[in-house]
């Protein structure tokens, strides 16, 4: 790497700290890796609260923004094309930009490479179709609304995605330019093995587990379009059952207090506990390295970091059929499948944590073939930068 032209990358995403979700985390660890190699500067909006931006190994460049009422995230301002705020950004003189979102700062990272004449590529991380329904719950509105996100795409030289299932989504959406596939990788190393005994004793006493209890794990952002009343309805099922268990909800976010909620009128308090959002790796390494089993039964996601995570410390995870998660693992060899629908995950749990001789087989393939570290996926990132530089010019 060390003969190959340092370039200077523009980094444009519409969320990052004090936020944290899954794109940010990326972002973070991709950009600290680019940065080794290159001059990184990150484009992100203005949070008036976060003094941290300096501890980056790369630069932050906040733009003005507008906070978001009742919730933690500031929408960025396009800057007029004379204005002062506009010319700092011409001035960083970037030799390409990578935009994280169609919306706000994708919008902006395009207007910079159009005046600047060089390329700029999108990294798609989310199923915006899945979202936007959510939210306007209208197909025809979604409709319009993915019509607009596609032609930021197609603005784009390139366009990132992080499964292959996606590719042909967005191109029946209309995407039209070229593409390329880099899965996402993980930051998080396996626990040396002379600290195991000392993690899981860390998390047992945190959370009032024995040593003997089989421990269920849900990671992520607390939203409804992660399916997580999915996960407590089939956990219902499972204490019904009469199967021991105890279950963790890592995370925070929008659900939160409804979920929590929604646990106590179940009266499944007393096995499941709700951690709030977790910074600390060493802390949530321990969480997975701990956990006998993911259940991440999303439909929304595209290529989940934990799916990485919980892998690197031997956790498998339980997806759902013909998902783009679910299509990243084989079942029983590097996870789990099953249907969407509460009596068979309930049911494939079931299966899975009786199986023990399977179930430590699977952990350890995940372990092998799913861990990626972020300078494998940064030189991968970089060798596409080179090639849309290339073709631009």
């Amino acid at each position: 790497m060390k003969s190959k032209k340092r370039l200077k990358i523009g980094i444009f995403m519409d969320n990052f700290y004090p936020s944290i979700d899954g794109v940010v985390v990326v972002i973070d660890n991709l950009a600290k890796m680019l940065a080794k190699f290159n001059d990184v500067t990150l484009v992100v909006p203005y949070t008036e609260s976060y003094k941290e931006d300096y501890k980056r190994p790369y630069n932050v460049h906040r733009v003005k923004s507008i906070n978001v009422p009742f919730s933690e995230y500031n929408v960025g301002k396009i800057p007029l094309k004379h204005s002062k705020e506009f010319k700092k950004l011409l001035e960083e003189d970037f030799d390409i930009i990578h935009i994280h979102s169609p919306f706000t700062m994708g919008l902006i990272g395009l207007k910079v490479a159009k005046h600047l004449n060089v390329p700029c590529i999108a990294t798609v991380h989310t199923r915006f179709d899945f979202e936007v329904q959510r939210i306007v719950k209208s197909k025809r509105l979604t409709n319009q609304i993915m019509k607009k996100i596609i032609k930021v795409f197609n603005k784009c030289d390139m366009c990132i995605h992080v499964n292959d299932t996606m590719i042909e989504e967005y191109k029946n959406l209309g995407y039209t330019k070229d593409y390329a596939v880099i899965y996402n990788g993980t930051d998080l190393a396996p626990i040396n093995s002379k600290e195991i005994d000392k993690s899981i004793n860390m998390v047992n006493k945190l959370y009032d587990l024995s040593k003997n209890d089989t421990v269920l794990l849900f990671v992520g952002r607390i939203n409804s379009v992660k399916n997580i009343y999915f996960i407590l309805d089939s956990l219902k099922l499972l204490k019904k059952d009469g199967f021991k268990f105890k279950m963790l909800y890592v995370g925070s976010g929008p659900d939160e207090k409804k979920l929590q909620t929604k646990i106590k009128e179940s009266h499944m308090d007393d096995i499941i506990t709700m951690t709030g959002k977790i910074s600390s790796r060493e802390l949530l390494s321990a969480i997975y390295l701990r956990s006998d089993l993911l259940l991440f039964p999303s439909v929304f996601d595209t290529s989940s970091l934990v799916r990485i995570e919980a892998a690197v410390n031997a956790t498998p995870g339980l997806f759902i059929k013909d998902s783009m998660v679910g299509a990243t693992v084989k079942n029983n060899y590097n996870g789990y499948i099953s249907e969407l629908d509460e009596e068979k995950y309930k049911d494939r749990i079931k299966e899975i944590i009786s199986d023990k001789k399977l179930l430590k087989k699977v952990s350890k393939t995940a372990q092998k073939t799913l861990g990626k570290d972020w300078m494998t996926i940064a030189e991968e990132t970089y060798n596409e930068y080179l090639k849309v530089i290339q073709n631009k010019h």
